[in-house]
C-alpha cells in the first residue's frame, strides 16, 4: 500500500485562515507582526480562581480527560488575559496513561509511576498506543478551536528524555541518576524507550494537530541534566522522532527546554521552527548564538512576577528590546507560571507587550 502524506484537514484554522495570519503563527513563521505576540507557559492553571473553581473535587488526569471541561480551562486564560494563544490544558503523562500505563498526579509532587520502567523487559512490554485512545483530546481540542476563532491553539507533548525521566525515576527527579544510568550503562534498552516515549509524544501532537492546534510545543523539563555530548547522542534524535509524527504537516513547532544553554546550536535541527529560552540566557545572546537566524520565544523571569511593577515593566522592556535581535520573537516566561501569580500581573504584562510595537 503506497505510503498517504499527511495533510491538514480542510477545516483546520490553517486551512480556512482562521489563525494563518495571527500574530503568533506569523511570528512562528519567522515573520514579524505589528506588535509581538505573548502567551504564557502554565497560563491555563492554577494561578486563575476560575480555575480551582473549575477543577474543585475533580483529579488532574480526569480533567484532562474530560472534554468540556479541557475546553473551559484552556479558553480561560485568553477571556482573562488578552493573550495571543491558548495553549492546550492537558499534561505530558496522559499519552503515558492512554498508553496503559498507571501514573498518578499526586499533589505537590507531579506524575508518579507505582511500577518504574527501568529494565529490558519492562521496555519490552510497553505497547504502541492506539489511536483511538485519543479520541477526548480530539473532542476537546475541537470544542476549544471553535470557540477561539481567530486566537490560535497550541499543542503540546513532553519531550522522550523528560518522559523517560520520570518512567524510570517513578516520579520528579532533579538528577535523573535512574535515567542517566539506564542511559550510559543499557544504551541498546536506553534507546528503545525514548523511542517508545518519542512515538507516544509524536501521537499526542499529531491527534492535538489533526483536531485543530496552529502550533505546536515540546516540553523538555529535565534534560538540562545531560552534558552535551550524551543529549547530542542519546536524546536528540528521539525529540527529532517526536516531531517527525508531524512531518509535511505544515505546523509552526516550538521546542522549549529548561538549562539547555549550551545546546542551543542543536535545537533547529530536531526540526523546530522556534526555540524557546529559559530565563537564564538574555534573548541577544541566544539569537547571536543561533546566528540570529531562529525565532526564539521567552524568557520573562517568573521571578520578577511578584516585583513593584515599574520593575516588571522594565524587565518586560529589556526582554522584548532583546529579542529584535532574532527574526521574530514570541513573548513568554523563561518557564511556566508559578501557582501563587497574582493573575492582575499576567494581565499587566500582555497590556505592556501590545503597547510596544516591532
Amino acid at each position: 500500500m503506497p505510503f498517504e502524506p499527511l495533510t491538514l484537514p480542510a477545516q483546520h484554522p490553517l486551512v480556512d485562515g482562521r489563525t494563518a495570519s495571527s500574530p503568533l503563527v506569523r511570528a512562528a513563521r519567522g515573520d514579524r507582526p505589528e506588535q509581538p505576540p505573548v502567551w504564557f507557559m502554565r497560563q491555563a492553571g492554577r494561578s486563575l480562581p476560575e480555575y480551582r473553581a473549575s477543577r474543585a473535587g475533580t483529579e488532574m488526569l480526569d480533567a484532562c480527560l474530560d472534554p468540556a471541561l479541557a475546553a473551559e480551562i484552556t479558553l480561560q486564560p485568553v477571556r482573562r488575559h488578552g493573550v495571543d494563544a491558548a495553549v492546550f490544558f492537558s499534561d505530558i503523562v496522559v499519552p503515558v496513561l492512554l498508553a496503559g500505563i498507571d501514573v498518578k498526579i499526586v499533589p505537590g509532587r507531579g506524575p508518579v509511576i507505582d511500577q518504574p520502567i527501568r529494565t529490558a523487559s519492562d521496555v519490552l512490554a510497553l505497547r504502541p498506543i492506539d489511536p483511538e485512545a485519543f479520541a477526548p483530546i480530539s473532542e476537546a481540542v475541537a470544542i476549544t478551536v471553535a470557540e477561539l476563532g481567530s486566537t490560535p491553539l497550541i499543542g503540546f507533548g513532553g519531550a522522550p528524555y523528560t518522559l523517560a525521566s520520570y518512567l524510570v525515576e517513578g516520579g520528579p527527579s532533579r538528577e535523573q541518576l535512574r535515567a542517566r544510568a539506564l542511559m550510559r550503562t543499557d544504551p541498546q534498552t536506553w534507546a528503545a524507550l525514548l523511542n517508545w516515549c518519542a512515538d507516544v509524544t509524536g501521537a499526542f501532537l499529531l491527534a492535538q494537530v489533526q483536531a485543530g492546534a496552529s502550533v505546536v510545543q515540546l516540553f523538555d523539563s529535565w534534560a538540562g541534566s545531560l552534558s552535551r555530548t550524551d543529549y547530542q547522542r542519546r536524546v536528540a534524535p528521539h525529540s527529532r522522532r517526536a516531531f517527525d509524527a508531524l512531518r509535511g504537516l505544515e505546523v509552526p513547532r516550538i521546542h522549549f527546554g529548561l538549562g539547555l544553554t549550551e545546546m542551543l546550536d542543536l535545537i533547529p535541527g530536531l526540526g523546530a521552527d522556534v526555540v524557546g529560552i529559559d530565563w537564564r540566557l538574555p534573548l541577544d545572546v541566544a539569537s547571536e548564538r543561533l546566528g540570529d537566524r531562529v525565532p526564539l520565544q521567552g524568557n520573562i523571569d517568573p521571578a520578577m512576577l511578584t516585583a513593584p511593577e515599574h520593575l516588571i515593566a522594565r524587565h518586560v522592556e529589556d526582554v522584548v528590546d532583546r529579542g529584535r535581535a532574532a527574526p521574530a520573537h514570541i513573548v513568554n516566561l523563561g518557564h511556566g507560571v508559578p501557582p501563587e501569580t497574582d493573575p492582575g500581573v499576567l494581565t499587566r504584562i500582555v497590556e505592556l507587550v501590545h503597547e510596544t510595537h516591532t
